[in-house]
């Protein structure tokens, strides 16, 4: 099990019209597809996305903490897109605008929770400000200290990585939390550290976005 990149980050939210807004608005976005269930947002559709799922609110941070995204050139600053999602801005080579720099979690052990990363299939990384950190094509998990109590109604709805083959990821350490097979992906949901849900998400043939 090899996974290659961070895919996107997935949410849960109450209204989905504001978030998309100041996301194609501020940070270079744009709407990729919308359904009546999500809404996918990004600078590119092969790089990294936001999905935006519908779901009733209000809803709580509970494990994510932010996210960051680099520009080579651009302002950097931090926006609070609402609902609790916090996207911030640096400056860093990046072959696309508004791609993932990294996705910061709060976790009750962040070495451990890194260490289990690790056995997910992520890379091992420097830690940044002593927080423990993992890679994939470029981009990082960031495990910062906080609590770990998972909310009834958490804004973190998935990460998902892409893979060759989803199936297996039914062979590492982790419980299976769900298969979902699309017209366009097959996917296996693993629970991860914190109870974060990891998408190891695969590619059909059909696959097409623009």
């Amino acid at each position: 099990m090899t996974p290659r990149t961070i895919d996107h980050v997935a949410l849960w939210v109450a209204d989905r019209e504001p978030i998309a807004a100041r996301a194609t608005t501020e940070l270079g976005m744009h709407v990729i597809d919308r359904t009546d269930r999500f809404t996918l947002l990004g600078a590119d559709a092969r790089r990294f996305k936001l999905t935006l799922f519908a779901e009733e609110g209000p809803r709580e941070r509970g494990a994510l903490k932010h996210v960051t995204l680099r520009v080579n050139d651009g302002e950097e600053g931090t926006h609070e897109l609402g609902e609790g999602l916090v996207v911030d801005v640096v400056r860093a080579p990046t072959e696309v605008d508004y791609d993932l720099d990294h996705v910061a979690l709060f976790s009750s052990d962040p070495a451990a929770t890194a260490e289990t990363y690790r056995s997910l299939g992520f890379n091992e990384a420097e830690p940044r400000d002593g927080n423990p950190r993992v890679e994939l094509g470029g981009a990082y998990l960031e495990f910062h200290p906080g609590g770990a109590a998972e909310p009834e109604r958490p804004l973190l709805n998935h990460l998902a990585v892409l893979v060759d083959r989803a199936d297996d990821a039914k062979s590492l350490p982790a419980e299976v939390a769900d298969v979902v097979e699309g017209p366009n992906t097959y996917a296996v949901f693993l629970w991860g550290p914190e109870r974060v849900r990891i998408e190891y998400v695969e590619h059909k043939p059909t696959f097409s976005l623009v």
